[in-house]
Formats: C-alpha cells, structure tokens, sequence
C-alpha cells in the first residue's frame, strides 16, 4: 500500500534498536539470569519486578499486567504513539534510512502527526531562546544567570534562553518554518487573542523542559521585567505532549546517576536543579509547577529500581540507605513544612529510606551555594533526616511541650501520624520516640496511635493497579498471582515440562535442532494453551523456517552468534505477527521466561526436555495402542496392523530412553 514503511526496513529497524537501551530509558533493568533482564513494570504500579526484557529477542513481557510486545510496541505505549511513528523514532536514532511503498512519506492525518509536529516545534522554540540570549538584547537574563553563579557550561547542560519581550517573535519564526498558528498554540508556545495569537513567554528566563530520553516537551520561565499584572513563574499549559505530573525537570540528565546510586534529591526550583547539579549532586530533579504526587512516585521508584525488600533503609556504614535515598529538600518556612507534610503521604510508596533536607535559616539550594559555595549545598544534602523525624517534629515544635496541655495536644497531633505510617517496625521505633519527646510512656503513645487508626478511614493504597496485580492494602501485603502464572515454571504446574520446551524452543532455537522436536505434535500437549503456542510454531514452519532465517542471515552478516542473534529475532517475530493475540501474548511471555540453567548447560538442557517431552508423549501412544489391542480379535488384520504400530511406538521410546541416559 502506497506510503507505507517497507517491511524489510522494518524488521531492519527492529534488529539494530537494542530493545534493552531504549526500555532502558524508562526502567532501570538488571539481570534476571541468562540472557535476561527485570524491572519495575511502567504500565502498572508494583512493588517486585514482574517487567522482563530480552534483549536477544527484542521482547518485553510484564508477568503483572500481561503488557508485552517488542520495540515498537513498547514505545506506541509509553508515548502514545502510532507505529509508524515509532519505526520512524527508532529509524532516526539508530540510522535506517526508511523506504515507502510508492517513493514517497505519507501524508499524515492530524492525530498521526500531532506529537511529531508539536515535538518539532519545542525544538525550534529552544533554539531560538537560547539563540536570542546571546543578543545584545538579553543581558538582564545573563545577569540573572549570571548572580546565581551559573556559567557557560551550566546555561549550555540545561539548554537554558530568553525570550524577547516583544509579542509575537516566536510565533513568527515558527511561521517560517511552516507551523500554522493552531500548531503553535497547541504547543503551549503562543495564546489566541482577538488580533492573532500571541507569544506566551515573553521577557523571561527559558529552561526546556525535557521527557526521560531529552526531547523538550514544555517550559519553564521566570519573569525578567517588572510587570506586577505578569507572574513572576510561568509554565507551559498542559498539552497533548506535557503533562506536568508526569514530567520532572532534570531527570533527563540525572536518570543514569540516578540508577547508578540509587538516590534522588527533589528540589522545589529549576535554579536549585541547576546549582545541586554544579554542586556535583548530579540526581537532583524538581517538579514542573504543581506538587510531587503519585505519578512522580511512580516516574521515579522505576528508575530507582524501587523493589520491596526488608532491609530497604538500613542506614549503612557509608552513610548511605540500603535499598536507596529519596531526598526532599523545602524551604524552613511554613509553606516548606506543608510541602514536608505532602511529601509524608508519599513516603510509603517508596521501599527507598526518604529523608528531608532544610536549611534552618530558610535558604533554598541555589542561594547557598551562591552564598557558601558548592560545600554548602553539599552540606544541606549530609545533613538530611528521615521525613517521619521531620514531620512528626515540625507538629511538635509549634506546641509548648513543658505543660501538660501541650503534651497532650502534642499528642492528639503526633497519633494521626504515627497511625498512617505503614512499616510496623518504623512505627513502633517512632512511637517510642514521640513518648520520650513528651515524656511519656510508650504505651500511652501506642494507645493514642491505635486510637487514632481506628477513628481514621481505611488508607486506600497510595497507587492503583489492575485489579490482579493489586496485592496492598493498609496493613498486610497479599501474595499474587499473576494471570500468566500458569505459563511460568514451578514444581506445583502440572505442565511444567511443556511450557519450558516451548520457552527453550523460542529462545534457543538452534539448540533445539536435531532434539527431536519434529517428532512432537501439538497433540502431544496437554494444556491447551501450550498445545495452541506448539501448533502455531509448526504452523509457521517449525525449526525448517528458522534455519531458513539464519541461511539467510549468514549471507547478510556471516556465520557466527550475529546470524543466530539475528536470524532468532526475525523467526520469533514472524511467530507472534502471525498468531492470535492470546498465543502472541502468550509466546511473548515465554520468550522472556527465564530458564532454570545457566548457559553453559542450556543446550543440554533444551535437548533433555524435547527427548523427554517426546517419550512421554510415546508412552501415552503406547498406551493407547495397548488398549485398543486388548479390544481387538487377534487374528484380525487390524490387530496386526495396531501390534506393528506398538513395536514401532516402542523402539523409538526405548531409542529416547538410551539418548537420556
């Protein structure tokens, strides 16, 4: 069909996207075995890994919510985006030149290119702000960056600009460059008025506001003028590509130290990003003109690999958290302690110990480190303490401790929050805190506490997920079965054996050649659901069209694990774009399953299920052909017919029998 990518450049793109780099830019993944790897699902929220990938296949498969595909598929989900769009992405990153049926690019209806175009446009925008603060005309905005100690290096790291003070400069570049004024204002970059539209950010410090993988989707500005009908902070609006709940300043430049140190500071500010940053607090990321909530969370304990784990927060010998660092840092004023507050709903999301930093004269992370210099900020950060320490004594400061009337008000304001705190560990070890505070008994404090847990509602669990991943609640953590769980291996499955050919069959094909698994049917499965996966690999030509593949292959990249890599990667495509979607749902999650060896033993492995898979499927003919025999008259020629099809039954069992040996 006219205008569409070519197939072969497809399946090109798919084999040089390293499906492991580009999930990678959203999930912190580690090893999960042989050739596979784990992390936190995107699609749903969830305390333990149950997101794999394969990166020799170019699978994903999330054993939680049943999420899975490859590449593309991956990317049309995360943001929401067309497939053409995403083969176009991934063409462009890992440099295919695209081929489409007919010559040329097809022309696109408004909701294809919509994300393209805005996306497009953001980039333009940002060059022209950074652009126009090297003219003469925006000194103003280099003496603001400039009095908050941010060099060349700095300005160029965060892509930061100006904007004129003129009305409509940006919209009329972008008109230049072929965006139509309805493009641009739903962009976010210019607002409809009566005489045309009209530029949104004007006389103002720019910062770009990027996603996770750094393509500028918004943002952030501050007033330069003193215009007192202008505020002095200004965002991008919410669009069809920001979403500020869903975006965190900074983050497209902290992710890798992020993962790598497991720790995240949140600062309230772009300035503060860019001096914790200078400061060599390189994890440093802030919200994007509304308050950190659950989508933040989840944003962040995915790159924090955030897994449920009961030492999670043990102060270690370096000063460092087992498990990871959320660190939040607010202003000492009371607006700073409501945030704290805030943020204490948010804490128990986190499996990473989350502290609080807050500099006890009121200054946030920029001013200090123009006032004191980079030691500075970095002492602000050392000297954090644990966010229920720091809520529990903000309440407590504000009360006169030394009558028995503010003891007990004290009390009655300490008890709510020691009852919300999920850990019963922590919550003990606090209680018995809060008791020495007000110098009373611990179990005065309990009794309050208990009390007061059960006047409040019932906590919902801080972050929703499909109702069969679902395993919090307020006080217990419920075991969970994951729908797909009957596919993975464990000693209660009775098809176990069954489901782990097939894997071995998907992942180690040229293992599996010369095994014996031509002489399998899909009759010789039991479980209807593996009996279906087995009937669509034959279906698609078995092994014959895999080696067909790597045949292939070897003339393309030579003989070697290249071919096999490749040539595994275009057969199990092949099998999933062919087949329903509950078997392509299911060969995925297989694809991704880990097997119970380690590589040096995989193909022996592989090998021993199909020889044993195939005699017990002999051993159920054999039995079948006996019984029909027991019902047939001997000297018929039925029965001589049936007895030689026993006798060949059993040579080819006791043929396996010998192999296993």
């Amino acid at each position: 069909m006219a205008g569409l990518i070519r197939r072969e450049d497809i399946d090109l793109v798919r084999e040089r996207a390293r499906i492991d780099e580009v999930v990678g830019e959203y999930v912190t993944l580690k090893s999960a075995g042989v050739g596979s790897m784990k992390g936190l699902c995107p699609f749903h929220d969830e305390r333990t890994p149950s997101f794999h990938v394969r990166p020799q296949l170019g699978r994903w498969h999330c054993f939680g919510c049943s999420e899975g595909g490859d590449v593309f598929s991956f990317l049309q989900k995360i943001n929401h985006v067309s497939f053409m769009e995403a083969v176009e992405f991934l063409a462009g990153k890992y440099g295919v030149q695209l081929r489409y049926e007919g010559g040329d690019r097809p022309r696109r209806g408004p909701d294809q290119s919509q994300r393209r175009r805005l996306l497009e446009a953001h980039r333009i925008a940002e060059e022209f702000y950074r652009a126009y603060l090297m003219l003469p005309e925006a000194e103003e905005a280099r003496k603001f960056l400039k009095g908050r100690h941010f060099g060349k290096e700095d300005v160029e790291k965060f892509g930061v600009g100006a904007s004129p003070a003129g009305w409509d400069g940006l919209t009329r570049h972008l008109r230049s460059k072929s965006f139509t004024d309805d493009e641009i204002i739903a962009a976010g970059l210019a607002i409809r008025g009566q005489r045309g539209p009209y530029d949104r950010f004007r006389d103002r410090v720019m910062w770009p506001i990027r996603d996770v993988t750094g393509a500028t989707v918004g943002f952030g500005a501050r007033r330069l003028g003193d215009d007192p009908n202008a505020p002095k902070y200004l965002n991008t609006p919410e669009t069809p590509i920001y979403h500020k709940s869903q975006v965190l300043y900074g983050l497209d430049l902290a992710k890798k130290d992020v993962s790598r140190q497991r720790r995240v500071i949140v600062v309230e500010g772009y300035t503060d990003v860019m001096a914790a940053h200078a400061a060599g607090e390189t994890t440093a990321v802030a919200t994007c003109g509304t308050a950190f909530g659950k989508e933040h969370t989840q944003l962040m304990r995915r790159l924090l690999g955030d897994v449920e784990s009961a030492s999670a927060g043990v102060m270690l010998a370096d000063g460092r958290a087992r498990g990871g660092e959320v660190i939040f840092t607010f202003d000492g004023d009371e607006a700073g302690k409501a945030a704290a507050r805030r943020a204490y709903v948010e804490d128990q999301a986190f499996a990473a110990q989350t502290f609080v930093a807050v500099d006890p004269h009121g200054k946030d992370p920029c001013d200090l480190r123009v006032e004191g210099g980079d030691e500075a900020l970095q002492t602000l950060i050392a000297s954090r303490v644990p966010l229920f320490e720091f809520v529990l004594r903000s309440v407590l400061l504000s009360l006169n401790l030394d009558t028995a009337e503010g003891r007990v008000q004290g009390l009655r304001a300490a008890a709510p929050i020691l009852a919300g705190i999920k850990d019963r560990a922590l919550q003990t070890e606090y209680a018995r805190q809060v008791a020495g505070w007000l110098g009373l008994e611990p179990r005065e404090v309990e009794r309050a506490m208990y009390q007061s847990a059960r006047t409040q509602p019932r906590p919902q669990a801080q972050h929703s997920s499909p109702p069969e991943s679902r395993r919090e609640s307020a006080d217990v953590v419920e075991p969970q079965t994951p729908p797909l769980q009957r596919l993975l291996p464990d000693s209660r499955g009775g098809h176990s054996a069954e489901r782990l050919t097939i894997a071995a069959t998907l992942q180690r094909p040229l293992d599996m050649v010369g095994a014996g698994l031509e002489g399998l049917t899909p009759a010789a499965f039991a479980d209807s659901r593996n009996q279906a996966m087995f009937a669509e690999i034959v279906r698609r030509g078995g092994l014959d069209a895999f080696l067909d593949q790597l045949q292939r292959a070897e003339g393309e990249v030579g003989a070697g694990e290249a071919a096999v890599g490749v040539a595994t990667q275009r057969w199990v495509a092949d099998l999933v774009d062919g087949a329903s979607p509950q078997v392509a749902e299911d060969l995925t999650a297989l694809m991704v399953m880990s097997l119970p060896v380690e590589e040096d033993d995989l193909r022996d492995y592989a090998q021993g299920l199909v020889r044993s898979l195939v005699r017990r499927d002999l051993e159920q003919q054999g039995r079948i052909l006996q019984a029909r025999l027991a019902r047939l008259d001997s000297s018929s020629p039925e029965s001589t017919e049936t007895l030689e099809k026993l006798w060949a039954v059993e040579r080819r069992r006791r043929a396996y029998m010998s192999m296993e040996e």
